[in-house]
């Protein structure tokens, strides 16, 4: 009991001693006065239980993080019950020594470092309190082996430690946890159902296994005996870093991440940041391919998956979320991990460096991606074209030979008079050019046709471009393309120009805390390069001298504490920006090509060029696609004829 407790159990029995009547003379004499004990070591194991592990899955990752330490390449690891009542973990690493074992599971015993700088941190555990808290609350089996020893075994159940015995192990470790929390059987009445608790554990593995490409990972659900079933495995990648991180995220996250993901690879004063974001037409709607490292360690922290979002701040809406998996590797002095009890937060010497390698190192990526899209676009499309069932049952495959294009054209000769007359019942068609118009095409169309967005063929339902590329089609949305080009237009006009800023005939006072306004004022600088002067004005109030003109009549008070709440939150704001682009977003909406529209031929090309000349393109302002690829290989198997 601490001191706070020890006062509270004080007051509490000065209370029922007033309710009862025996008032006392001095309350200061008391012969129930609480006493000030120190607690023996199963009691404390078992609290520092309750702030390490939190459930199965937290156990799962204290034990591989130490194989992953002790140099091992395959790790696997069993289960039963949602590791309730079984968890196994059997790697091939150097192992503990017999003399060892029983110092390993004393608290605060560890081989990671020496007590002299908790900065200097090369390893993922460090503290010694996982083996020790797992014992105090579950019967614990860790069986080990030395290169050039015999292996031993040693066994604790509700932090009763048994003697060292001889054991039967080739090499590595075996670390066994039966009846998690047996020993608190209140924790118990918290756990959620097995099947909740094994898909904790497995997105645990899974993150672990993202960090470390080179090891082999298997897990296996072992519940109700047997050998089991294997729920995931990833075998070590071969390459060079991002060959072998690109093909583990491909395994782990996903064949279509992988292939709709940016390399990022940038380094700004000492931190590096690499691993592959998404396109952001590859988007969710919720934060769950969100994956962030910092030196190998799975963190969750505000800050970075804050940086995440802004990277992906104009390109998504507030419904999507970015799918990313990062890494930051930075000198371990630069960053401090012992700021949570599972080490899951961290903490920057200087965020703002972490932060802007994100957000610059991101924007870089998507502004090189050009008018790419997401294949998985192209890929819904697909499935939602099915070719027409026959009633003596699947479609027949025709294997034909491809016509040159000389043959082709022969052929549409031959058949131009049956289709003359639907020339014009088609919304914005070519029509058959003239003899000296298709001398000119055949110079100008046929290298359209080999860029990426090819050459525009016609126009459906005055919305919809068709064009035709060396393999395939391409099927553009007008509104959407053209309304992303003015969009981008509009931003660069306004980076080269700034972002004008419109005097208030009187300054609004905005009443504010002393905490807020010192807070507000860290930032004011950012917010005048976005058309938004404040200064302080005495105490903790504030006066608004300028807004962003293009924002016209605005409430500077609602808008003052919306920034606020977002740097209470996030530790940045978007307010301002977010409402200055929202009205470049309007403003591109009503210039741009309205759907209804019919185009003319060189209309049509003129705005497929300037998509694959534009970034971000390949995505309207909303961050929806504004072009559908698809593959002749792919349109050849919807007809049967491959």
């Amino acid at each position: 009991m601490d001191i706070g407790d020890a006062l509270t159990s004080g007051r509490i029995a000065r209370v029922c001693a007033r309710s009862s009547g025996m008032v006392q003379a001095n309350p200061n004499i008391s012969e129930n006065r609480p006493i000030i004990r120190q607690l023996d070591d199963a009691a404390i194991n078992r609290i520092a239980a309750g702030e390490v592990v939190e459930r199965p899955a937290s156990a799962v990752k204290e034990l591989i993080e130490n194989s992953i330490d002790a140099g091992a390449t395959r790790i696997a690891i069993d289960i039963a019950d949602g590791g309730k009542t079984l968890i196994r973990v059997t790697d091939d690493g150097y192992g503990i020594a017999a003399g060892d074992l029983s110092l390993a599971l004393s608290r605060h015993a560890t081989s990671k470092i020496d007590g002299s700088d908790l900065l200097n941190i090369h390893t993922f555990g460090f503290r010694g309190e996982a083996l020790p808290s797992l014992g105090a609350v579950g019967r614990l089996t860790i069986t080990s082996r030395v290169p050039g020893a015999d292996a031993a075994s040693i066994r604790v159940a509700g932090g009763k430690l048994e003697a060292v015995k001889p054991a039967a192990l080739r090499a590595g470790t075996v670390v066994e946890l039966r009846d998690l929390f047996f020993a608190t059987p209140a924790r118990l009445k918290f756990m959620r159902t097995d099947r909740a608790e094994a898909q904790a554990i497995s997105d645990t593995v899974k993150r672990l296994a993202m960090a470390e490409p080179a090891v082999t990972f298997t897990l296996r659900d072992v519940s109700g005996g047997g050998e089991g079933r294997v729920t995931f495995r990833a075998d070590r990648e071969n390459g060079d870093l991002f060959d072998a991180l690109h093909a583990r995220l491909a395994r782990v996250i996903g064949r279509e991440f992988a292939e709709n993901a940016l390399q990022i690879d940038a380094t700004r004063e000492g931190i590096r940041l690499y691993g592959y974001a998404a396109l952001p037409t590859y988007s969710r709607g919720a934060a769950v391919t969100q994956y962030l490292f910092v030196n190998g360690r799975p963190v969750r922290d505000k800050m970075l998956t804050g940086a995440l979002r802004a990277a992906y701040f104009d390109f998504l809406s507030r419904d999507r979320h970015p799918a990313a998996a990062l890494f930051i590797d930075c000198d371990p002095t630069l960053v401090d991990v012992n700021v949570h009890p599972a080490k899951s937060e961290v903490r920057f010497r200087d965020p703002g460096i972490a932060r802007g390698l994100i957000v610059s190192s991101l924007r870089h990526a998507l502004a090189e991606a050009g008018h790419r899209a997401s294949s998985t676009v192209s890929n819904a499309t697909l499935g939602a074209m099915r070719p027409e069932p026959t009633a003596s049952g699947p479609a027949r495959v025709y294997q034909m030979d491809r016509p040159s294009p000389a043959a082709r054209q022969a052929a549409y000769r031959a058949q131009s008079p049956g289709f003359a007359e639907l020339a014009n019942d088609y919304s914005g068609s070519i029509a058959d050019p003239t003899p000296a118009e298709t001398a000119v095409a055949e110079r100008i169309e046929q290298p359209a046709q080999d860029l990426p967005l090819g050459a525009a063929r016609g126009q459906v339902h005055e919305n919809y471009i068709i064009a035709q590329t060396a393999d395939g089609m391409v099927i553009v949305d007008q509104h959407a393309a053209h309304e992303r080009l003015v969009y981008e237009k509009l931003k660069t006009q306004m980076a080269e120009n700034g972002v004008a800023a419109q005097a208030l005939l009187i300054p609004e006072i905005v009443e504010l805390s002393e905490g807020d306004c010192t807070r507000l004022m860290e930032v004011a600088e950012d917010l005048a390069r976005l058309g938004l002067t404040i200064e302080p004005f005495g105490g903790g109030a504030i006066a608004v001298r300028e807004t962003p003109a293009i924002l016209g009549e605005t409430d500077a008070r609602a808008m003052i504490l919306d920034i606020l709440d977002e740097l209470a939150d996030q530790g940045e704001s978007q307010t301002v920006q977010a409402r200055i682009e929202a009205i470049l977003s309007r403003v591109a909406c009503h210039g741009s090509v309205r759907s209804g529209r019919r185009m003319r031929a060189e209309e049509m090309n003129a705005l497929l060029r300037e998509m694959e000349a534009t970034p971000h393109s390949g995505q309207c302002n909303h961050g929806r696609p504004t072009y559908v690829e698809l593959k002749l290989s792919d349109i050849e198997r919807l007809f049967g004829r491959s």
